[in-house]
């Protein structure tokens, strides 16, 4: 099979299905630009605050587009070889993960910029809404603890995309001082734009040269935040969630807008060396295409997660669908959406570009033949050096520079991703609390970060706890898309609008989850089973589907309530087609 003629192929799919699928879907909700947003209507100068389309776009890329569209895949492709990766990663951006994206950004600023968890009281019930939030809070707790694993492994030197690496640096100390010059540019970026009010241009000719410029000074740098003792993993992590505590309570024009406009940078850069890698590299596929319904140990018998279905789809999680985009989408990027007609390339179209990160990242493990036990990070790092050195004039001689380029500046913005969802959890706690002061900020947010905080005081420092978690993460953040789309049909229907488009996908996502949610907990309760991960993942995996199962019934009682009035600023039951900007 052809690399090349594969990706294209993909890439033609994505461009194809966001220009009719999603026209097809932004004209169901017909976007009205004369219609105004939250913010505008709502805006404070914290949360709500009318943004360009293309700085949103950068900033809700880089919010949602972590290390779960990159560990997924290659995980996925270790499992069952890379064609029913590939086959799920396009299909389900286009027909699932990108309408599920577009449905909750829609739905929240129709619903006042509100959370999903509000359209859900709204349209199902005040015990629905409960059930909902349990299930948001519990999600959010998953991505806090495994992206803090992750983030304080990096800053202690164990990346495994630099795995065998000789370095002439301390590689924690370097990833962690790029990591911090990365957001006090970002501050920087966000006061100058803030106060002295220079075009976009300008600003992006300075300040993204200089967020590149921070991975490499981290590494001129490396010895200044190196720390030592038995409990230092403890300690960075306890300092990164502390960071998280301060950050979601700034405006969000002060680091979180210029942070992720940086970083969807870094990331468009990293998509555009993987695309001409893989077009002028010559890289042949290395992997077979299948490997099989269900994998097995040496023994003969079936892995914890080794069944095609339903593993092979909450394993690629959010390369295909996600409902920790639905936060994002309702949570920060609602407040921000200057226009209704923005919805489309935000919310559609950043959810197939995280699609096309997912491929990137399914490329470098199909041109590599990975040792036994070597990890998605040093996969996905050794693929990245390779096609920089594919690149015009850069040559095979550079791939130790190149790989490890790569690998810090992937690194240094994982942990995007955390402060992000502390914001969320903070205003889940505040809006199911009804109090918006900035104490009560404060106290959302130690309540949000507290629970982590006892995880990674836990810990055992030599553990990767993230991978011991992967498959729940990726089951629960998939079936809380389900639900999503649950609540925005259930609003649908109600409202005398189409609904199928929603329900679909909806249905298909519900039946994988369970499905997967109900093998867990088998296995952890099985006499086989040992350890504590296990054991947490199956009691977990009861509590989600006991609240996936109230949510469902609370589904059936409201949809047949008589149809309710349409909410102020919806447009009528019928379709609406003239004012559409997919």
């Amino acid at each position: 099979m052809s690399l090349p003629l594969l990706a294209l192929a993909v890439v033609v799919l994505l461009v194809v299905g966001y220009a009719g699928y999603g026209r097809f879907v932004a004209a169901r909700f017909g976007l009205d630009d004369a219609r105004a947003t939250p913010a505008h209507t709502c805006q404070d100068g914290l949360d709500f605050e009318p943004t360009p389309p293309g700085y949103l776009l950068g900033q809700h890329f880089s919010a949602i587009a972590a290390a779960g569209p990159i560990v997924g895949p290659i995980l996925a492709c270790q499992q069952f070889g890379w064609g029913p990766c590939v086959l799920w990663i396009a299909l389900g951006c286009v027909l699932i993960g990108a309408v599920h994206d577009l449905s909750a950004l829609v739905a929240s600023i129709r619903h006042g910029a509100h959370s999903v968890a509000e359209v859900v009281r709204r349209q199902l019930s005040p015990r629905a809404w409960a059930a909902f939030l349990a299930f948001i809070w519990l999600a959010l707790l998953y991505v806090i603890v495994a992206f803090t694993d992750v983030t304080a492994d990096t800053f202690l030197g164990r990346i495994e995309e630099l795995d065998g690496v000789q370095v002439g640096f301390e590689r924690g100390g370097a990833v962690a001082f790029a990591s911090i010059t990365y957001l006090l540019l970002a501050v920087v970026m966000g006061l100058v734009q803030r106060f002295l009010r220079p075009p976009l241009w300008a600003l992006t000719l300075v300040f993204v040269p200089l967020a590149f410029g921070s991975v490499w000074l981290g590494t001129q740098c490396s010895d200044l935040l190196v720390l030592e003792g038995v409990h230092r993993k403890q300690v960075w992590g306890t300092i990164i969630l502390g960071y998280c505590f301060v950050a979601s309570l700034l405006p969000v024009w002060l680091l979180m807008q210029p942070r992720g406009y940086l970083g969807g940078f870094v990331l468009y850069v990293v998509l555009g060396v993987g695309v001409a890698g893989i077009l002028c590299g010559g890289f042949a596929v290395a992997q077979p295409a299948f490997k099989g319904f269900v994998q097995r140990d040496a023994a003969g018998v079936a892995t914890a997660s080794g069944y095609l279905f339903p593993f092979l789809f909450v394993t690629i999680a959010c390369g295909a669908c996600s409902g920790f985009h639905g936060l994002v989408c309702s949570g920060t990027t609602s407040k921000q959406l200057d226009k209704e007609s923005h919805s489309a390339p935000v919310g559609y179209g950043g959810m197939l570009l995280e699609g096309f990160v997912a491929l990137i990242a399914l490329s470098t493990i199909m041109i590599v033949v990975p040792a036994a036990g070597t990890g998605p990070g040093a996969i996905y790092g050794q693929g990245i050096g390779q096609y920089i050195c594919a690149l015009p004039g850069v040559g095979r001689e550079h791939l130790l520079t190149a790989t490890v380029f790569g690998s810090m500046a992937f690194s240094t913005f994982v942990f995007d991703t955390l402060d992000v969802a502390t914001r969320l959890g903070r205003q889940i706690v505040q809006e199911l609390l009804g109090r918006r002061s900035p104490t009560w900020g404060a106290l959302a947010t130690a309540t949000t970060v507290g629970i982590p905080l006892l995880f990674v005081l836990g810990a055992d420092p030599a553990r990767k706890a993230y991978l011991d978690y992967w498959t729940l993460f990726g089951a629960s953040n998939q079936l809380l898309a389900a639900l999503t789309l649950l609540g925005i049909t259930v609003w649908l229907k109600r409202t005398g609008r189409p609904w199928w488009f929603t329900a679909a996908p909806c249905a298909f996502v519900l039946v994988v989850t369970v499905s997967a949610l109900a093998l867990i907990a088998w296995r952890g309760f099985s006499a086989g089973a040992a350890g504590f991960a296990p054991l947490v993942n199956a009691l977990v995996a009861l509590v989600l589907l006991a609240l996936t199962a109230l949510l469902v019934v609370e589904g059936a009682r409201a949809w047949s309530r008589p149809t309710e009035t349409p909410l102020p600023g919806d447009p009528p039951p019928a379709p609406a087609t003239s004012a559409v900007a997919a």
